[in-house]
Parts: structure tokens; C-alpha cells; sequence
């Protein structure tokens, strides 16, 4: 799926835990994207291809490197290490969740657009025995994916004028707070508004 789809669902993950900082809040949304860095061979093949040396390295290594248990691992480790000492337990459960988030959601929407399907090495590096695929899997540019991504944007909404967070407190507090203010302004506040 998109890239904005895993950032959102990890967002989701976590913004209704009022304890966590904006900055622990977007480590579980990044280690919900995180899996992708695998992806990061196209580059390597798309500059090989104007020197006119053709590769295939994200063929080989995109779903392979990182959509895996023991990057989910290391992806919630790093994170726990960023998160207040009281956090870390809590951040690194829901890092691991957001990336389990991003592997479930490649699992059903990311059937390449010849037909290929991608199986997610789960227990990978400990074992190769295990691959997941799911044969109803949709192509990524579908319109489940589109619907999903949309749906995410709307909680995304909802959550932001609910918990009074919105994703955009990761680049500006006053930006974000005058976002949550005029999602307020226009449909109420919420019933048990929560001290920021």
C-alpha cells in the first residue's frame, strides 16, 4: 500500500494514548512505515539504469529485507530507545503493532501490477520456512486501497478533534493546535474534551 496509508495507521495506533509525546506518537507512526526502507533499491536500480547498468535490486530485496519479524523487532527497539524511560515498554508494543499494521495491509493490497504477488517473509532472518501470502491479494493502485486510505484520513480527522492531535504536531505545535481548533470550531467539542 501507499506510504501515507502506513503513516496514518501507525498514527492511529497510538494518538489515543494521551501520556505519549508528539515525538514518541510519530516514532510508532514512522515504524509504521519503516518496513518500506527495503524499497530503497529502486533508487539503486533506477540510477544503474541512466549509467546504463541494468539491476534488479528492489525485485530481490523490496518485501524481504524489512516486512519481516525480525525488522518489527528492531523497528520497536529503536523506538522504545527514543521514548521517555517510563514509555519505552508502551512505545515499543505499539511500534511493533504499527509495523504488523503495515505487513498486513502488503499482504492484501500489493499485487504488482503484472499479477506478481508478494509473500512476506515472516519469521525472516530467523527462518526462511514461512512465507504469508494471501492469493485474494488487490493490486496496489486498486480501489480498496484507495477506499482504506480514505478511511484512514477520516479517523485521522476524527481522532484529531477527539484526542486534540493531529499529525500535524510533528512539524508545529501552534499549527497543530489551530487545526484542532477549527475542527472544533466547526463540529463541536467533544464531549469529554482532554487537557493537551
Amino acid at each position: 500500500m501507499h506510504i501515507g496509508t502506513h503513516f496514518l495507521a501507525g498514527w492511529l495506533v497510538g494518538v489515543s494514548q494521551r501520556d505519549l509525546t508528539p515525538g514518541e506518537l510519530g516514532a510508532i507512526a514512522f515504524a509504521g512505515v519503516a518496513p518500506d526502507l527495503d524499497g530503497l533499491p529502486l533508487l539503486v536500480d533506477k540510477i544503474g539504469a541512466l549509467l546504463g547498468r541494468e539491476t534488479f535490486y528492489y525485485e530481490r530485496w523490496h518485501h524481504v529485507l524489512a516486512h519481516n519479524l525480525g525488522a518489527a523487532l528492531v523497528f520497536s527497539a529503536v523506538v522504545a530507545a527514543l521514548a521517555r524511560h517510563g514509555h519505552r515498554a508502551k512505545v515499543a508494543l505499539f511500534a511493533f503493532l504499527s509495523v504488523h499494521l503495515h505487513l498486513f495491509f502488503d499482504l492484501i493490497g500489493s499485487k504488482g501490477a503484472d499479477g506478481s504477488h508478494w509473500p512476506i517473509p515472516y519469521l525472516s532472518p530467523f527462518s526462511q520456512v514461512w512465507q504469508v501470502e494471501w492469493r485474494g491479494q488487490w493490486m496496489f493502485n486498486s480501489w480498496q486501497n484507495t477506499t482504506i486510505l480514505a478511511a484512514l484520513l477520516v479517523l485521522t480527522v476524527w481522532t484529531a478533534w477527539k484526542y486534540g492531535r493531529s499529525p500535524v504536531v510533528l512539524v508545529s505545535q501552534k499549527a497543530d493546535e489551530q487545526v484542532v481548533a477549527a475542527l472544533r470550531s466547526r463540529f463541536g467539542i467533544p464531549a469529554a474534551p482532554l487537557p493537551r
